[in-house]
């Protein structure tokens, strides 16, 4: 660990296991001119072997110590050095056609992938280890108990490839949850149907907000039984149930103005 002690607060916990982070650097694949941005690098696990992989790193690191560490072990012409949190940080401000990579804390890895998902635009790809709880919820197919919100806002906008399983021990200190590798690439504006992305999200937002409720329940005072009939849609579907096209389509149809 070289003196550093991980951070409860900034949930660090930092990858160790060589034969993961090769799994990682190969997946990810990077070219020498990539615009490859590491968040939160930590020690250094991955940021090591990207950095053999390209001709400059981008890095978004909130932890004062390690950020330290980086500008002593790597020239600026080589790294460049974000601080801050990457809640707040404005990645388009790097750049464009952006493959993220990083091994997010956990604590803060749902607002931070809603926070990325605003920056589809300027990106490429993301790549990162999570906890595979959370992996689990990405990928989620209509029907399974962990698809909810976080499913439908992700796989609207990203193609999501759940990797590489990453067991505790391959981390200092250990977690104590099992972790993943999880890939997501930016759909095609031709693929992003809906009308209003606001429209969208509020009713998905609150067509989960009890999600063991029918949707005509949770959804009363915003789609009447009659506008469900208009769409095809059974309003005692659970919101589980639904698929991310017939979600689109609720807020399409609702986003025209039509009487709920």
């Amino acid at each position: 660990m070289k003196g550093h002690v991980a951070r409860k607060r900034f949930g660090q916990n930092f990858l160790v296991d060589h034969g993961v982070i090769a799994a990682i650097v190969s997946a990810i694949n990077p070219k020498r001119d990539d615009v490859v941005v590491e968040i939160g690098p930590g020690l250094g696990a991955i940021t090591e072997p990207l950095m053999q992989r390209v001709d400059h790193l981008h890095v978004v690191e909130i932890d004062r110590d390690l950020i330290a560490r980086l500008k002593k072990q790597h020239p600026p012409e080589r790294m460049t050095i974000h601080e801050g949190d990457a809640l707040a940080f404005d990645f388009a401000s790097i750049g464009k056609n952006l493959r993220l990579v990083g091994n997010l804390p956990y604590n803060i890895s749902t607002p931070l992938l809603f926070h990325l998902a605003d920056y589809v635009d300027v990106l490429h790809d993301m790549h990162f280890m999570l906890q595979k709880e959370v992996v689990e919820r990405m990928v989620a197919e209509p029907g399974n108990a962990d698809f909810g919100r976080m499913s439908v806002m992700l796989q609207y906008r990203f193609y999501l490839e759940w990797l590489i399983d990453v067991p505790p021990e391959s981390f200092d200190p250990p977690p104590k949850v099992q972790s993943a590798v999880v890939r997501l690439i930016p759909k095609p504006a031709s693929e992003l149907t809906a009308k209003s992305l606001e429209k969208l999200s509020q009713v998905v937002l609150t067509a989960f907000s009890q999600r063991r409720k029918m949707l005509r329940n949770t959804m009363k005072g915003m789609l009447s039984d009659a506008g469900f009939a208009e769409l095809g849609i059974a309003p005692t579907l659970r919101p589980e149930d639904v698929s991310v096209e017939d979600y689109v389509r609720i807020a399409n149809y609702l986003s025209t103005g039509a009487q709920p």
